[in-house]
């Protein structure tokens, strides 16, 4: 085993909760630093998840030599500003999607992280879960033939709030770059980059896009359905269609799922993946600490260009649809 890093968290919210809670399953992690805007939060934080220290302001905790990893769970309006700075001191960063709120923060990003030789990774957790490494796997094999279309959806009834993250503008409110992001995913990572996009959106009375549905065609004749939603509720799956059958990732498909396959008029064959103990942060959060022990400023499971190509399709997304966040663009 290598060496035991030293972790911090900056921003004290739920995601990060659950993060913290499976750090702890990692025996090459410690859970040091707690980093909040208030020293309350930060202090709650890190007595209610055993964390060494407690820091009231960001450029305090970042000014700790003894920091060796941030995992940034801020709102994704302040990822950019967050990563910066932890990348300028040299802490390696996890930061979690969306990245950032546009391709020019993203790309700062990456500049500043090859500038300071320091890690970055976007933390897409979906990417080292068991059930979509095997979809990729049936993808890469050709065992369907090629794959012609991706259907995927993610969607439940949020409560409206304009004061809350979800549906405020200023914090980069919108089912897209919270939820919406995940279909385009699956469909990048199925399709890659499309040659066509066309969409439909709804908004709320503050202004941010509550739902949406997207649209896009590929060079080689591929097509994607893909739908993110704060209104209602939906299956939230993804169908994978070849030439010669279908793998669908069925209910919560981001995390451990069952998996579907269908091949030529054979029965369906329904595959289940053991859920780990934790949550399923655990493994990205240990193969961010496999890629520092190796001395690497970049994941080659998770890299940069595939953010950026990431953020590149949602930018684009959000042109076509009229989602306009006057403080970022």
């Amino acid at each position: 085993m290598g060496k035991t890093y030293n972790w911090a968290i900056l921003g004290c919210g739920k995601i990060a909760r659950k993060f913290a809670t499976d750090l702890k399953l990692l025996p090459n992690a410690r859970l040091y630093a707690a980093a909040s805007r208030s020293i309350e939060n930060a202090q709650s934080f890190a007595t209610e998840l055993v964390f060494e220290k407690a820091f009231g302001s960001y450029e305090d905790m970042v000014n700790d030599p003894k920091v060796d990893v941030v995992y940034i769970a801020t709102p994704h309006s302040h990822h950019f500003e967050h990563s910066i700075l932890c990348l300028n001191h040299k802490k390696a960063v996890l930061c979690e999607k969306a990245f950032a709120m546009n391709s020019r923060e993203v790309n700062l990003m990456i500049e500043t992280a090859r500038k300071n030789n320091t890690f970055l990774m976007e933390a897409f957790w979906t990417m080292f879960q068991p059930s979509f490494k095997k979809v990729m796997a049936i993808i890469q094999s050709g065992e369907l033939g090629a794959i012609k279309m991706v259907r995927s959806d993610f969607a439940f009834n949020a409560e409206y709030n304009p004061e809350k993250r979800l549906y405020n503008m200023e914090l980069g409110g919108g089912s897209l770059l919270d939820i919406g992001i995940y279909p385009i995913f699956m469909s990048l990572m199925a399709l890659g980059k499309p040659s066509e996009i066309k969409t439909l959106a709804r908004f709320s009375p503050t202004g941010t896009e509550e739902s949406i549905l997207m649209s896009f065609a590929y060079p080689g004749g591929g097509i994607a359905s893909l739908v993110s939603s704060f209104a209602s509720y939906s299956s939230t799956q993804t169908e994978f269609s070849f030439e010669n059958g279908f793998v669908r990732l069925n209910r919560r498909f981001f995390t451990p799922t069952t998996l579907t396959y269908w091949k030529n008029w054979e029965e369906e064959q329904v595959i289940s993946f053991e859920k780990g103990i934790g949550f399923g942060y655990e493994l990205e959060a240990a193969h961010v600490m496999k890629c520092l022990d190796e001395g690497k400023i970049e994941s080659d499971q998770m890299p940069l260009s595939l953010s950026a190509d990431l953020m590149e399709i949602l930018d684009q997304v959000r042109k076509d649809a009229g989602i306009v966040f006057p403080s970022h663009d």
